[in-house]
C-alpha cells in the first residue's frame, strides 16, 4: 500500500530529511501505542505521504498534521481532503504557534529532533508518540553516569517520563536511513524535583554538559556566560565539594537542581 502511494506520486524522499515508514506492522504499532479515541486530538509532525496519518484519522476525533514540504502538502491534500477530521498545516513546526493538542504522534524529522521535542514539552498534553534516531532516544531515556547520559537525559527528565517502547531497522523505510529508529513513548509530568527558576535550570545544565568532561566547578565558571551569574566563582567555592568534585555526568538531575538552586538564590542577593 506505501509503495504504492510513494509510486503514484513520483515521491522518493531523501529531501527535507525524508524517510517514510514503509513497514505496516510499525505503523500499527505505533498507533496502538497512543490508546487513541474519538476523544483524542492528535497531532502529527511531519505527515509525509500520509501513512501514518490515516491510522491515526481511523481512531482520532482530531488530526492535525504539519508538514513542510508544499509536494507532500500535495499528497497529503489530495488523500484526505473529503475527510472532516484532518487540518493540514504547512508550515516549518519550529516556527508555527502549535494548536492544542492531547496526543501527539510522530516520526519526526531526525535532524531538528531537539528542538521538536522541547518545543512540544512547552505544551501541554497527556502523551507523545514519537521517533527519533535510535542514539537520540537512548539519551532521552539515559542515566546518571552512563556514557549517553547527557543535557537531553537531564532535561527529558525534568519534564516527562520516557520510555524506548520499539526498535524500528533501516529496512522499514523508504529510502532507508543509515541509523536504526526507536519509538519513545513519553508521558510529561510535573517535575519530582523542585526548581527555583525552570529556565536558569535549564541554562545550567547545558553550561555544565558543554563542560562535560571537567568538574563542575570548572564547568559552571567556564559557562558563566549562560548564566550571567556575578561573582561566580565566589559562589562556587561554597558549594558542597562532593558535587563540585564529579563531573556532570555523574550527577543526578535533582543534584544538578539543587546547585541551580543556590546559584539562583545566591544572584538574586549579589
Amino acid at each position: 500500500m506505501v509503495r504504492k502511494i510513494l509510486q503514484k506520486y513520483g515521491i522518493r524522499g531523501g529531501c527535507h530529511d525524508q524517510h517514510f515508514l514503509i513497514d505496516e506492522r510499525s505503523l500499527d504499532s505505533i498507533v496502538d501505542q497512543a490508546e487513541l479515541s474519538e476523544k483524542d486530538v492528535v497531532l502529527e509532525i511531519g505527515g509525509g505521504i500520509g501513512n501514518l496519518t490515516e491510522r491515526l484519522l481511523e481512531k482520532a476525533g482530531k488530526v492535525y498534521v504539519i508538514e513542510l514540504d508544499p509536494a507532500l502538502v500535495h499528497v497529503l491534500k489530495d488523500r484526505f481532503s473529503d475527510n472532516e477530521k484532518i487540518e493540514i498545516i504547512s508550515g516549518d513546526v519550529l516556527k508555527l504557534d502549535l494548536p492544542k493538542f492531547n496526543k501527539v504522534v510522530a516520526n519526526l524529522p531526525y535532524s531538528i529532533s531537539s528542538p521538536i521535542t522541547f518545543k512540544l514539552f512547552k505544551h501541554e498534553f497527556e502523551l507523545g508518540i514519537l521517533m527519533y534516531q535510535y542514539e537520540f532516544a537512548q539519551r532521552m531515556v539515559a542515566k546518571a553516569n552512563t556514557e549517553d547520559y547527557s543535557r537531553l537525559s537531564v532535561n527529558t527528565h525534568y519534564f516527562a517520563d520516557a520510555d524506548i517502547i520499539m526498535k524500528i531497522p533501516p529496512s522499514a523505510f523508504s529510502p532507508p536511513p543509515e541509523v536504526w529508529s526507536a519509538v519513545v513513548k513519553v508521558v510529561p509530568r510535573p517535575s519530582s524535583f523542585h526548581v527555583e527558576d525552570p529556565q536558569f535550570f535549564l541554562d545550567l545544565v547545558t553550561a555544565v554538559f558543554l563542560q562535560r568532561r571537567k568538574k563542575l566547578r570548572n564547568a559552571i565558571i567556564k559557562g558563566n556566560h549562560l548564566l550571567n551569574v556575578p561573582n561566580i566563582k565566589q559562589i562556587v567555592a561554597e558549594l558542597p565539594d562532593e558535587f563540585m568534585s564529579k563531573r556532570a555526568e555523574n550527577l543526578e538531575p535533582h543534584e544538578l537542581a539543587e546547585i541551580a538552586n543556590h546559584i539562583f538564590k545566591m544572584k538574586a542577593t549579589s
